[in-house]
């Protein structure tokens, strides 16, 4: 086997990995709400930290990447998303689930960036749109594995042996990333690279940016409510609201983790051929999302569409906020890139976190009607009101007056 091809694979089996993190608590709901008494805030909040130790982490992991290379960073993180799955796994209470999942979701949180790192290291640049979009593809598939496969799982074994589990896998990975991955050969920059501070100063050049708040609020919003749901909500929404049976459920869960990669794929080769084509990317990244809204609505009415055609487009078009990383590189100079890119990530998965915990708390407003069972009008009404604020961010995203990219480099 080729280096490329096996630095390929390991680093894409990493972000398969993170992916099925993010979706776990999906199927350990009903286990852990009758073996714990957990409510829907404490489930929100608990699946919602992963998101939360992910963002927060993003910038220094950035530059730790640059400084020690991707098989380095990735190998030493996910060591610590092996002692976070062991430790929830372990836990009867509260403060020890959410301590592991918070050390998840730092341990995973290089696995994305890190993998298209070493893609562009391994790869040449001609054959990237392709790599990278087989990659997130590939880590996509765990968002379908929640569904009925982990289901199927849990009958076998409990939530807390398949906690276990994704320790060992990720001890595995990290031994493996660290012996078979090869670094790239080293290439003296021009430039020094600029340091932690310098990288933080940049990133608030960005966060006092009206152009970048323009650019990425709706993107980022409707990201957040896309991966909230999928990671989490999707499956009490159908059983709860929809009336539906586990298995149809669980069915739904993994068509939509498989429309989501299908629609990532399409997405990438749209916006290579709607560049060529003179089309703004902007506006076709806007376009999408305001089809994913639609969709949204027409789940809440009920709409007299088969759902699995409404949940399939929720998938596809759910994903469309990843055309903001190619916005963004049409939009910022080339040394504000790279800072560009990881602080809207870093938004987008605040939000996942933040509409976790809100949705959460908005079902605790009503009583349950049994254990982990909530009424369909808490359901909707925490989904409405989600979609109003990301209907207010489209507003913003297609004012007519832009707000012009006026960034100096001072990092």
């Amino acid at each position: 086997m080729s280096t490329a091809a096996r630095v390929f694979l390991l680093f894409s089996f990493g972000y398969f990995v993170s992916y099925l993190f993010r979706g776990l608590n999906i199927g350990f709901a009903a286990p852990m709400t009758q073996e714990l008494g957990l409510t829907a805030a404490d489930l929100g909040l608990l699946t919602s930290l992963y998101f939360l130790g992910f963002s927060l982490v993003q910038i220094p992991a950035g530059a730790a990447l640059d400084t020690w290379g991707p098989r380095r960073v990735e190998a030493a993180l996910l060591l610590i998303a092996a002692l976070g799955a062991l430790l929830f796994g372990l836990s009867d209470g509260m403060s020890g689930l959410m301590m592991g999942r918070i050390l998840i979701g730092v341990g995973v949180a290089v696995c994305l960036g890190g993998a298209v790192q070493a893609m562009a290291q391994n790869f040449p640049r001609s054959r990237l749109p392709a790599i990278n979009g087989v990659l997130v593809a590939l880590g996509g598939l765990g968002g379908a594995m929640v569904g009925t496969p982990l289901t199927a799982l849990l009958q076998v074994i409990t939530w807390r042996e398949a906690s276990f589990a994704m320790a060992g896998v990720c001890l595995l990975t990290s031994v493996t990333l660290w012996a078979w991955a090869t670094d790239a050969p080293i290439v003296k920059q021009q430039k020094r690279r600029p340091d932690l501070v310098g990288q933080f100063r940049g990133t608030w050049q960005l966060c006092t940016s009206g152009a970048f708040w323009q650019i990425t609020l709706f993107p980022a919003l409707t990201g957040g409510v896309f991966y909230g749901v999928q990671s989490l909500w999707v499956k009490p929404y159908l059983m709860d609201v929809n009336q539906l049976s586990l298995a149809s459920a669980d069915g739904l869960v993994s068509l939509l983790g498989l429309s989501a990669v299908a629609g990532c794929a399409a997405c990438g080769v749209a916006a290579r051929y709607i560049e060529r084509a003179g089309i703004s990317l902007y506006n076709f990244c806007g376009l999408c999302l305001v089809l994913f809204l639609a969709t949204q609505f027409m789940i809440v009415v009920d709409a007299p569409v088969p759902r699995v055609v409404l949940w399939f487009l929720y998938g596809f078009v759910g994903n469309s906020a990843i055309l903001t990383f190619a916005v963004l590189a049409g939009s910022f100079p080339a040394s504000m890139l790279g800072r560009a890119t990881t602080f809207f990530n870093m938004t987008l998965f605040f939000f996942i976190f933040i509409f976790q915990v809100a949705i959460g708390w908005i079902l605790e407003l009503w009583a349950p009607v049994a254990p982990g069972v909530y009424p369909a009008a808490a359901h909707q009404a925490g989904w409405w009101s989600l979609l109003i604020i990301q209907a207010l961010s489209a507003v913003w995203y297609f004012w007519p007056v832009k707000i012009q990219v006026a960034l100096g480099e001072r990092a």
